[in-house]
């Protein structure tokens, strides 16, 4: 049977439920998610470009934001009336001005910077990504380690590349760092653990918010100045020092709470329950961990960035993944600690605390 063109751009389906009600079916959402990269790409060349920092100080017409930035005349009002429906900017009497949003996470000036993340996947994870279906059918990483390097070496063999992926980890970071600042009972315990603490985003959110706890950043011994360095920016130096390790050959940091923030997912599950159970070996008694990530739904149907994450363990890990809130609980529980909770942060991200 075939259909005439009129009848299939409007396919209807009928349900029956007491009585029949009509629901128009169309391709729309499907080609959105397919052509979703344009959007993203659109973004990720304004972050590249600086333009909300550009923004951030005053409103600019189009022929202005083209001759700072040096771009092209022929597409500049495309590009920035895209963002505006995108609603990454705003345009009014024909200026051009960041929304809220934008202007406190995506200029490069203020410490609520957390575009980072997104530097790094416009220039990494964005052309690696062209490789999923290989990655697929492989099971294979597709980014570095394809042609035989270790990505991780490559990184922390470079100051300047290592403070980039470091940054990079505060943007992915900030936002449930803030809230666990808020959310935790801190005001029970007297020192922190930031395992894999990268520049600090978390170690820094807690002290900043309870003047009375101390903390250790616990991270490879490169990352020592990159930590202190953004530490002291925020007047913590004090309470806020650096240890120096490897969380897979050497102990961790004793502690009453020790944090392990998008860290589980890089690893496989004999690793991760490894990280859990040395966790557990240097808590005290009543002593807690924090694991948060982007944490899939335990039914696995409404977290998609959590679920998109895990396939970016794929393309970036030999055997990384993503896991659900009761996943977490269940290792955790097998590690021997007493009690378990998960609890909701910010966006995509949620903490599961277990009590030792």
């Amino acid at each position: 049977m075939r259909l005439n063109t009129k009848a299939s751009a409007q396919l209807v389906f009928r349900v029956i439920k007491g009585h029949a009600m009509t629901k128009e079916i169309t391709p729309e959402g499907i080609i959105q998610l397919g052509l979703g990269f344009w959007g993203s790409k659109t973004l990720l060349s304004a972050i590249e470009i600086d333009l909300f920092t550009e923004l951030a100080k005053g409103p600019l017409d189009a022929n202005t934001i083209a001759c700072r930035l040096g771009l092209h005349q022929r597409s500049i009002r495309d590009f920035l009336d895209a963002l505006v429906a995108l609603h990454m900017i705003e345009r009014e009497d024909e200026k051009y001005r960041n929304t809220p949003e934008t202007d406190l996470f995506l200029d490069h000036a203020k410490p609520t910077y957390a575009g980072g993340i997104l530097e790094m996947a416009n220039a990494r994870l964005y052309p690696f990504w062209g490789d999923l279906t290989e990655a697929l059918r492989t099971g294979k990483p597709q980014n570095e380690a394809k042609s035989g390097g270790n990505p991780f070496e490559k990184i922390y063999a470079d100051s300047e590349t290592l403070e980039s992926f470091l940054s990079a980890m505060t943007g992915i970071s900030l936002s449930a760092a803030m809230a666990i600042a808020e959310q935790f009972p801190w005001k029970d315990y007297n020192s922190f653990g930031d395992i894999g603490c990268a520049q600090g985003a978390l170690s820094v959110q807690v002290a900043l918010a309870h003047s009375h706890i101390t903390g250790t950043g616990y991270d490879l011994e490169a990352v020592r100045p990159i930590f202190e360095k953004y530490v002291a920016k925020h007047g913590l130096a004090a309470r806020l020092k650096f240890c120096g390790g490897s969380f897979f050959t050497d102990p961790l940091p004793r502690a009453d709470v020790l944090v392990m923030g998008h860290i589980l997912h890089d690893w496989n599950l004999e690793e991760k329950k490894m990280l859990l159970g040395k966790a557990y070996e240097a808590l005290p008694a009543d002593g807690a961990l924090i694991v948060y990530e982007a944490l899939i739904d335990d039914d696995r149907r409404e977290n998609a960035l959590g679920l998109l994450m895990s396939l970016n363990m794929l393309i970036e890990t030999p055997g990384g993944f993503d896991f659900t809130g009761a996943d977490c609980q269940a290792w955790m529980t097998e590690a021997g600690f007493r009690q378990t909770r998960v609890e909701r942060l910010v966006g995509p991200d949620s903490m599961v605390i277990g009590i030792k």
